[in-house]
């Protein structure tokens, strides 16, 4: 819990956020937020800016700038009753790779980040042992696949969407009988 100036001792009861996954969050995150583009773009300056509802990226020539900026990041977000995820909020060359959506993106590729990739081999192995008892209909299987691969196809990852739809398409060990 961040406490802000004016919050009594019952900011904590109070509701925060919006449920992830509710179709209106991401415009409303948009709409929130549109005070921060408006900070970054007209009162820094900054000519390079990504923002995907509560991710974004600033970039600059030099740390002193991206350190200045992120200060008034950090006050302009505060008007907004919001917080930065201070470990994961600092300046970095390019060349190391940004993580970004999944993705750690350099400036010449993008490479899924390694924990979604195991994350969805487990999902999947999962969705076929429900498939394959008969609790869900290929079409739910097919769904999360496609879902998936359109995600990642944007990134360096052939090899692993080979590697995962190559197990998929395995025949499962044959069921041994209670005879």
């Amino acid at each position: 819990m961040h406490y802000f100036p004016g919050d009594d001792l019952f900011a904590v009861n109070r509701p925060r956020g919006l449920p992830i996954g509710n179709l209106t969050s991401q415009f409303w995150g948009n709409v929130y937020l549109d005070r921060l583009d408006q900070v970054v773009k007209r009162d820094l300056g900054c000519r390079a800016y990504l923002r995907y509802v509560d991710d974004f990226l600033l970039f600059a020539d030099d740390r002193a700038t991206l350190w200045r900026w992120r200060q008034a990041v950090v006050d302009a977000l505060a008007a907004l009753r919001l917080t930065l995820h201070e470990a994961r909020c600092h300046p970095r060359p390019v060349s190391e790779g940004i993580p970004f959506l999944g993705f750690v993106v350099y400036p010449d590729h993008r490479r899924l980040k390694r924990r979604k990739g195991i994350t969805f081999g487990r999902h999947m192995r999962a969705l076929l042992a429900q498939y394959h008892a008969g609790q869900i209909p290929l079409q739910q299987v097919t769904a999360s696949v496609q879902g998936w691969v359109n995600h990642v196809r944007y990134g360096a990852t052939y090899g692993l969407r080979r590697s995962l739809l190559r197990t998929a398409t395995r025949r499962p060990p044959p069921m041994l009988s209670s005879e």
